[in-house]
């Protein structure tokens, strides 16, 4: 353990990470960002979500420092009396989770369909890219609102855990295709070196040749993919939370926090929808930075 650990840290990646402040503040903001939103059940001042601590007297109660505020609400509460402050953690946790989920299902689905196309070639390559034409036709939100719809139509009185499924699998039924056209690309290139070929003479089932040579060769860009794709992910899952057909009301994401207090905009209680909107920007900017940051350091032409 001691030796990987020391190895990665004299690697170039470590090296390029220490010399970028960018790439060092965007972690910095991602990982108090995650541990709130992971440890938010320890950390928050409050449950926002537990029904016998709500008061309907500190309703719509501005940010502490103001003078109608309270020390107790440091972000002040919303229609309901939640905790902005807390609201945010428990939010922060809904839409990162089914980001990260939703981007891993996406990977899984998109690895192994490129490198299947990209490795055997023929009628299957030319049936799985058309396919991806199909799917880039169609706008990424359209389709998810589309799939989240009607499984909250088909499901009206779906537990938690069935509406998250759904919710996840929306947003992955159209991320999947950049994954797949990046793995193919990679794979065309890398079926025709020399090490692949001399697998093949030597008998190795194509399976193992996919598994164990070809795949950890065309897995850089993918993980530079995947780190920019977890902000989209999440942004598209608040949109949809925004537009009424994403996380359950009874667990509201980012997403339903700022639809709430849009509402209360224009009336003055700004506070509502403008500190889930930071948060959402401080998450999305953070993982997008980063992942500028890994494409330019495993790129030997940007070094």
């Amino acid at each position: 353990m001691k030796q990987t650990l020391a190895r990665w840290l004299d690697s170039d990646l470590a090296y390029s990470f220490r010399h970028s402040p960018l790439a060092m503040l965007a972690a910095a903001i991602a990982l108090v960002c995650g541990l709130c939103a992971l440890l938010a059940g320890w950390v928050a001042p409050h449950n926002p979500f537990d029904l016998a601590t709500l008061e309907l007297g500190d309703a719509r109660l501005p940010p502490a420092w103001s003078a109608e505020g309270s020390r107790k609400y440091l972000l002040g509460t919303d229609d309901q009396g939640r905790d902005i402050l807390s609201a945010l953690m428990y939010g922060a946790r809904i839409s990162l989770v089914v980001g990260l989920a939703s981007v891993l299902l996406s990977v899984g689905v998109g690895v192994a369909l490129g490198l299947l196309a990209g490795f055997r070639g023929g009628w299957v390559d030319s049936l799985l890219m058309r396919l991806c034409d199909v799917m880039l036709s169609f706008p990424a939100i359209l389709v998810a609102l589309l799939m989240a719809g009607v499984g909250r139509a088909l499901f009206p009185n779906a537990q938690e855990s069935l509406a998250f499924g759904v919710l996840i699998v929306s947003i992955s039924l159209t991320g999947w295709v950049q994954y797949a056209r990046t793995v193919r690309g990679s794979t065309l290139v890398e079926r025709h070196k020399e090490y692949v070929q001399a697998a093949r003479v030597t008998g190795v089932a194509p399976l193992r040749i996919m598994r164990r040579h070809v795949l950890p060769n065309v897995m850089g860009p993918v993980l530079v993919l995947a780190t920019i794709q977890v902000a989209t992910a999440i942004i598209t899952e608040a949109t949809l939370s925004f537009l009424g057909v994403g996380a359950p009301p009874t667990s509201p994401s980012l997403g339903t926090l700022i639809r709430i207090g849009n509402d209360y905009l224009f009336s003055g209680e700004w506070w509502i929808t403008v500190f889930p909107g930071l948060m959402l920007v401080l998450i999305a900017l953070s993982v997008n930075l980063l992942g500028d940051w890994l494409r330019d350091a495993l790129n030997p032409r940007l070094r």
